[in-house]
């Protein structure tokens, strides 16, 4: 479930195609910029009702993920 959403949030900031995120997705390899970050963790946060202090720490979708489970 979670992946799909992020999925979506990514794909729309990002203008690629959803089906090709994965958990294993780096953001350093989809070539986000640290203003595309800003925004995908604020949609983020707002889709999931969470606060993410440690956005410097997440490189992968797979991060992202964890971060939600763990709140």
């Amino acid at each position: 479930m979670e992946l799909k959403k992020i999925q979506d949030i990514i794909s729309k900031y990002l203008g690629i195609d959803a089906d090709s995120i994965t958990e294993e997705s780096s953001f350093k390899d989809m070539e986000v910029d640290s203003l595309d970050m800003v925004e995908i963790v604020m949609e983020i946060e707002k889709e999931f009702d969470i606060v993410i202090e440690e956005a410097q720490e997440i490189q992968t979708v797979g991060d992202i993920i964890k971060l939600i489970q763990s709140k």
